[in-house]
């Protein structure tokens, strides 16, 4: 059975091919990277085969070299050089020994060359292909082997170099430092900064991400039933949303049922659901790249109990409350002032609700509110500056109760639109007790 339902996904997702954003998209990041680089170089790796390869997921790209090229070609670079412009009062204050050659902005995209392994993996993108230009937006495209030569020729003694640090295995430190003279410079913060507001095109497949992930939760919402294990969850899941265009899981799954409702990065799946259980249901996919994240709680046998439905109000309560407090350009998922959305969130827990010894819920919300979501389902975002417009994140209270095999996570993903209000892009998917009650009854 297993097998064949891996067959299915294969056969599903192989109907889908990524969606790319139009070149210009793309380039209009490298040229913003390049004005934070402080007339640096910027080298930013793919990923190899060898270090991103997936025998049930396939390769994915680096989400880096994603983020500023739009390609999915393994084992491929960029190399950036900003403009160096000598009327930059910049440029003046430097010393006079130090200060680079004037030159106009330029990019060079580099890739392996042909190799006869592509048999098997099918043609790729090669240095002399014709249309390249075309396809990747890059005028200019040189093979790998030129790296050396190209970082040279644009890094006198001394140039600052910006590369994706966790990619120094395919160009060795000390290369990069013969090279520039000068240690390496971990980019990813900078394009980071880049990465954490979203374009209209970012958050449209971040939607397609979550209609997709939307639909797997309703369907597990009518499947759910006691005598089923997690596992039959949890695959129902991953075929549902890979079914609407999902190439993979945005993350392993979640389905925790009974005690295993309380566990935070509960992963096994693999335990009966039995009559009484709560269900927590952390899943969603990743579609052309992008990620989303929701989650649900639902009673086993559809209906919840009193203490349940008290958890869970509770729980929702917490989370409008931060929704109510929300505003652009201030609001703060982590922190403890005043703008904090997780404060509010835990001093409602903390007045509303106790435990079995009379003492307050707040202690049982043991994780931060939300997290930024895009190319990674914890997508670059620091919690502790404000919300601002174009940002993606989720809203995500719970409380935790192992004693009595009870935990409740209610979990939404976020948009601050252009105007600054805040878009539910989970809009539509059942939320309430009373909601996910009658989703339940819908066999």
């Amino acid at each position: 059975m297993k097998r064949a339902l891996a067959l299915l996904l294969l056969i599903t997702c192989s109907a889908f091919a990524l969606e790319r954003q139009s070149n210009a998209d793309y380039r209009a990041r490298r040229e913003a990277l390049a004005k934070k680089a402080q007339n640096g170089l910027v080298l930013v790796f793919a990923n190899t085969e060898e270090s991103a390869g997936d025998a049930v997921n396939g390769f994915r790209q680096a989400n880096e070299f994603y983020y500023l090229t739009g390609l999915t070609d393994p084992g491929a670079a960029v190399l950036i050089a900003p403009a160096i412009n000598p009327s930059d009062p910049m440029y003046a204050q430097m010393p006079a020994e130090a200060r680079p050659e004037a030159r106009p902005y330029s990019e060079v995209l580099l890739l392996p060359a042909h190799n006869p392994q592509e048999r098997w993996t099918g043609k790729r993108n090669g240095p002399g292909d014709p249309g390249l230009a075309e396809r990747t937006g890059f005028a200019r495209v040189l093979a790998l082997g030129e790296l050396d030569e190209e970082t040279s020729r644009l890094a006198p003694r001394g140039t600052m170099l910006w590369v994706n640090q966790g990619k120094l295995a395919d160009a060795p430190v000390e290369w990069l430092r013969r090279v520039t003279q000068v240690f390496p410079r971990d980019v990813r913060p900078l394009i980071g900064q880049l990465r954490a507001i979203k374009d209209a095109a970012e958050i449209e497949l971040i939607r397609k991400a979550t209609r997709a992930s939307m639909a797997a939760h309703a369907a597990a919402m009518k499947a759910t039933k006691p005598g089923l294990n997690e596992h039959d969850i949890q695959s129902l899941m991953t075929y549902e949303f890979m079914k609407a265009g999902c190439e993979r899981p945005a993350y392993a799954p979640i389905v925790g049922s009974g005690f295993n409702s309380t566990v935070l990065h509960y992963s096994a799946d693999n335990q009966p659901i039995n009559d009484g259980d709560i269900v927590v249901m952390d899943v969603a996919g990743e579609f052309s790249m992008y990620a989303s994240d929701i989650t649900r709680s639902l009673p086993a046998n559809g209906h919840f109990t009193a203490r349940q439905r008290e958890i869970y109000d509770i729980v929702l309560a917490g989370q409008q409350a931060a929704i109510d407090a929300f505003q652009a350009g201030k609001s703060t998922l982590g922190g403890n002032g005043p703008d904090s959305l997780v404060k509010n969130v835990r001093d409602y827990f903390d007045t509303h609700g106790k435990d079995k010894s009379g003492k307050p819920l707040g202690q049982y919300f043991i994780h931060g509110l939300g997290h930024g979501v895009g190319l990674e389902v914890h997508d670059p975002l620091d919690v502790s500056k404000p919300l601002e417009k174009g940002m993606v994140f989720t809203i995500e209270p719970g409380i935790y109760i192992p004693e009595e095999n009870l935990g409740v996570r209610i979990e939404d993903l976020f948009w601050v639109d252009p105007n600054g209000k805040l878009v539910r892009l989970t809009e539509g998917l059942p939320r309430t007790a009373e909601e996910v009650e009658k989703a339940m009854a819908q066999k």
